[in-house]
């Protein structure tokens, strides 16, 4: 007669286990207990579904204001069990699962998420997911966050080779993080005796060009020194803020760039808050050692 008893018990037990599991399909937390959302079966009432998981039938009908049952309609079954929550999900942003450098963007006429994340070497997932994005839509002038690849301290930091002016894409990285909210003083270190390279820092005054024959949306830069196909870090010391352009010419000196130490596009200027068509700047860029 125990041993029956007993079986009865571990059989009860692994019933009520088994039905949470398999006709449950989720739970909630209601004040610390644990609320089973159940979907309703064919032929069940709210006597059979409270019997399911060992609850008196009057708290589900009150709980759930008795109303009427068909089959799908999902159901909430209160219980006196501790709610014990989920372990937290292994899945992260990119920008948790490694080390991206992240930029300001502003959207310009007629550019996509695709465009974008082509010009970054970055997908488009990776920039929805950064800026909580529900759809591809994105307004003229909108400014999003840009993630431009994963770092490694690995990677071998080399100026891309010269190439006719089109959109840049940005390849100098180093081990540290490269954010265009740090400050200036934060700014990209190149190991010389690793990677072949030598680190230009240049203070000066910076000229932004709003020509309508160029692509407000190019990231460029005519630098009277720098190799072609060089790209710069440019920080405004004003705001802090930073963003990168790549070399594609010289400029020839006039009154408007007299004293000028670079030129870009106005593109590059307004990620940076540039106020005045002239104003200071702080570059840093790699040239091979001689």
């Amino acid at each position: 007669m125990l041993r029956q008893l007993i079986h009865t018990i571990i059989f009860s037990l692994l019933s009520l286990t088994a039905s949470a599991a398999i006709d449950s399909i989720g739970v909630e937390n209601l004040n610390g207990n644990k609320t089973i959302v159940h979907k309703v079966e064919p032929k069940e009432t709210y006597y059979s579904i409270a019997r399911k998981y060992h609850v008196s039938p009057q708290s589900v009908i009150q709980f759930n204001s008795n109303k009427a049952l068909q089959i799908g309609t999902i159901v909430k079954v209160p219980t006196e069990r501790p709610f014990a929550e989920a372990p937290l999900s292994s899945k992260s942003t990119p920008a948790q699962n490694a080390k991206i450098a992240v930029v300001d963007y502003k959207v310009g006429p007629r550019e996509y998420l695709v465009a974008i994340a082509r010009k970054f070497n970055t997908t488009v997932e990776d920039i929805k997911t950064l800026n909580n994005l529900t759809s591809n839509n994105l307004a003229v002038g909108q400014i999003i966050k840009v993630p431009m690849g994963t770092e490694s301290s690995e990677q071998q930091i080399a100026p891309p080779p010269p190439s006719p002016i089109d959109t840049p894409k940005v390849e100098a990285r180093s081990s540290s993080q490269i954010d265009s909210s740090k400050n200036a003083s934060e700014r990209l270190k190149l190991p010389p005796a690793r990677y072949g390279l030598r680190e230009v820092n240049e203070r000066g005054i910076a000229v932004y060009l709003a020509d309508e024959n160029i692509d407000a949306t190019k990231m460029l830069a005519l630098h009277q020194t720098a190799p072609i196909g060089t790209v710069v870090k440019i920080t405004n010391p004003m705001t802090g803020k930073s963003t990168f352009a790549k070399v594609v010419g010289k400029f020839s000196p006039n009154e408007s760039n007299r004293d000028a130490i670079i030129v870009i596009t106005k593109a590059a200027a307004d990620l940076i808050g540039a106020l005045d068509k002239r104003f200071q700047v702080i570059l840093v860029y790699g040239v091979p050692n001689e």
